[in-house]
């Protein structure tokens, strides 16, 4: 049943398997978030700008606490689509079972974190007095989505290990459905305000998780889920960690990072925070075509780099990374043409739009540049190395944000100063990862093909 969902990763033509892979990614996120901002819009225009910076604003935060164990689905990711390359069905099925049993431990682990966390969270970021109340019971709601949320992520990622981007994307358009229709009706015929645009994202969390599930239960032999086989391996649970955590922990770090960088946005007031909470919408969908790109990246490299085709890891890399830098460029230059127009559709006050229209012309326009380190990093962790994109970002971007908001912002405390730390650290952990990537690259493939031999990789 499953099998007509496969991409074939080893044989053919790459550009047109790389786009298809891909775009489901990226428009199942843009659906996505597409709800999550009508979410916004619905707070926006029917209770206030104090809900918009209680719902848009909270995403560094939860971000920061979940990465670490969205990284592992990436070990994920990497661990069964070399098996699946290589044919191995028993150790891909324990493979599935491991990363399953851990998506509903870190899901339950997280959802009770949570619950204490979240007010000590919006209190390191300096969120507003007037949106505190209302940021806390978010983020506290949110947090009970989590065991699905991780459900997802990780089915999710074992779905992408045989190529199959279709039937996660449907999962999410049908979650995020009944996810902006309940907010509607929770807000403006309950008027629940917060309460319920989180009671609603809620329950698109199980839907899209419940969807998930019930295709691997349906898959074919190689990745199909039984719930009574659920358990952890520990081979596979050390393999999925060693390449997931650097990349769970670079996203932490990250994550931190823009924290940081979003206790100096709450400084200015709740407009300034309701508008750059607004414009992030912009980014995250040009984002997510260089991320699309980056899943595409490390799933194509890791089965190829497991059968020692060499030359299709380079040929995916350079096709990604085009194709990366061209649809995002292109979304990045609609957005900041249209500023004032797609930051109108959110909210009709003025000062907000202001605010939102200054982060457009200064972060969004340039957010292409991530492509140059992301879909490096995913080359990388697809040859098996997690620690050194991990630490490049660390260094080249992570670490700059924040010496940038004690040290420059502190100087000069303005709005756009905050901001410009974006494009400027692009640039320099693009550089530096791009550097990395072709010095790694070349060592290994020089050790993988030495004496004319080239063998399929194994763990």
């Amino acid at each position: 049943m499953g099998h007509s969902q496969h991409v074939d990763m080893l044989h053919g033509p790459l550009m047109v398997k790389l786009i298809l892979f891909a775009l489901p990614i990226a428009l199942s996120s843009i659906m996505q978030q597409l709800f999550i901002s009508a979410n916004v819009a619905v707070v926006g225009h029917f209770v206030g700008a104090q809900a918009v910076a209680a719902v848009g604003g909270n995403g560094p935060i939860v971000n920061l606490i979940i990465n670490l164990f969205l990284g592992l689905s990436v070990g994920a990711n990497v661990v069964i689509a070399r098996y699946v390359g290589r044919e191995d069905k028993e150790a891909c099925q324990s493979a599935v079972h491991t990363v399953m049993a851990v998506s509903v431990l870190s899901g339950v682990f997280l959802l009770v974190v949570g619950q204490f966390v979240a007010p000590f969270m919006l209190t390191l970021v300096d969120v507003p007095e007037d949106v505190m109340d209302l940021a806390v019971l978010y983020l506290r709601i949110y947090f009970l989505g989590m065991p699905c949320i991780m459900i997802y992520n990780f089915g999710a990622a074992v779905l992408r290990s045989v190529g199959d981007t279709k039937r996660p994307m449907y999962s999410l358009v049908a979650a995020g459905v009944v996810n902006v229709t309940l907010s509607l009706v929770f807000v403006l015929f309950l008027d629940m305000g917060v309460a319920g645009v989180g009671l609603a994202t809620l329950t698109g969390n199980v839907i899209s998780a419940a969807l998930v599930v019930s295709f691997l239960l349906t898959e074919d032999d190689m990745i199909r889920l039984s719930l009574r086989k659920l358990s952890i391996a520990k081979v596979h649970l050390i393999r999925v960690t060693k390449i997931g955590a650097p990349a769970g922990l670079q996203g932490m770090i990250f994550s931190f990072s823009n924290v940081c960088i979003l206790s100096g946005i709450n400084s200015f007031g709740s407009s300034t925070a309701a508008g750059s909470a607004t414009a992030i919408n912009f980014e995250f969908i040009s984002y997510f075509f260089i991320n699309a790109f980056c899943q595409a990246t490390v799933t194509f490299t890791s089965q190829n780099y497991a059968m020692c085709q060499l030359d299709r890891c380079k040929k995916i890399f350079r096709e990604s990374m085009a194709c990366g830098i061209a649809l995002s460029g292109l979304t990045c230059l609609i957005f900041t043409f249209g500023a004032s127009f797609f930051t109108g559709l959110y909210t009709g006050d003025p000062d907000v739009i202001r605010q939102a229209v200054t982060r457009v012309s200064i972060v969004e326009s340039m957010q292409w540049l991530s492509a140059t380190y992301e879909i490096s990093g995913a080359a990388l962790r697809g040859m098996g190395i997690s620690m050194l994109p991990a630490m490049v970002t660390l260094v080249g971007s992570c670490l700059l944000r924040i010496v940038w908001v004690y040290t420059i912002f502190r100087m000069h405390p303005t709005y756009e100063t905050l901001l410009s730390v974006y494009p400027v650290s692009w640039v320099i952990t693009g550089v530096i990862m791009l550097i990395a990537y072709f010095l790694i690259r070349r060592k290994l493939f020089c050790e993988r093909s030495r004496g004319g031999c080239c063998r399929p990789l194994e763990f």
